[in-house]
């Protein structure tokens, strides 16, 4: 039969740190001290240690308890320890504050590209133990990737279906029609045909809800999932589009544009009963704050 290891000794991180505390200090009582326990109970860890492992780590020269040759590679494992378990605490306390860890955050164009890159630059500049996964995709990718856990968080249209999701509001941003660079504007049945966002979008359900209420014929033409696509496809006169107004460009002339069509809630999206996740909290409270 092959040679079994020894089992390993149940040693403890505190037995550790007095023998630490102990090879830096005069005495038993400025190590205990220095670690803000009882000289007893320094006293009696150490011998609990010299136990577990089967060695005697001191001897006594004198009045004192001095460390035997033996003891030195105890001490090098001690140090070790007691070193990285001291990293490891500074890193849990960062990650409990949310100042450290990956968070996987996606967003619509509009809001990465337009509505808060200057936060995403501050909370990157504030937070540079955070690993910060950005993607740039529609709503309906993201939302999908958010339910199967593949995402944290998303910046999304509010869906119309937020079962599984909890939601906080980030801004309202105006809709607005464009029509083909040149060409008059009129009234809403002299609007199309149309270069719309693809059908299933959220924005897509709102554009054609609102254009069918105002009396708009709804033939669409062409679609795409970028407006400054649809922006050029509507410079070109392959039709007429609606999009945010911020993203709309400065082609409308103001006193012949139409009114805004509607509205689009941006909201902040996280799965509903997810686990506590505090860097997370600390990024929606940056977006939202």
């Amino acid at each position: 039969m092959p040679d079994r290891e020894p089992p390993l000794p149940a040693l403890t991180v505190p037995q550790l740190s007095y023998l630490v505390a102990v090879s830096t200090s005069s005495t038993f009582a400025e190590a205990a001290a220095s670690l803000g326990v009882t000289t007893s109970a320094l006293s009696q860890g150490l011998a609990e240690l010299e136990r577990r492992i089967g060695i005697d780590l001191f001897e006594r020269v004198g009045r004192r308890q001095v460390l035997r040759p033996e003891a030195v590679e105890v001490l090098d494992y001690a140090r070790r320890v007691v070193a990285d378990t001291a990293d490891l605490a500074r890193w849990a306390a960062l990650a409990r504050s949310g100042a450290t860890g990956r968070l996987r955050v996606g967003m619509i164009d509009a809001a990465a590209v337009v509505h808060v890159p200057g936060r995403l630059r501050a909370f990157r500049r504030s937070n540079p133990e955070v690993d910060l996964r950005l993607q740039v995709a529609p709503s309906g990718t993201l939302l999908d990737q958010l339910r199967r856990g593949a995402l944290d968080l998303a910046v999304v249209v509010e869906p119309s279906d937020a079962a599984g999701l909890d939601l906080d509001p980030l801004l309202e941003e105006p809709l607005v029609v464009v029509a083909p660079e040149g060409g008059p504007v009129g009234g809403p049945d002299g609007w199309g045909p149309w270069v719309l966002f693809p059908e299933g979008s959220h924005t897509r359900a709102l554009v054609e809800r609102e254009l069918r209420a105002r009396g708009a014929v709804v033939e669409v033409v062409a679609e795409s999932h970028q407006p400054e696509v649809l922006r050029e496809m509507a410079r070109l006169g392959v039709g007429w589009t609606v999009l945010p107004e911020a993203q709309a460009g400065r082609r409308r002339r103001p006193a012949a544009s139409p009114p805004v069509l509607t509205t689009r809630r941006l909201v902040v999206a996280r799965r509903s009963g997810r686990v506590e996740h505090p860097v997370a909290d600390r990024f929606v409270a940056a977006l939202t704050g």
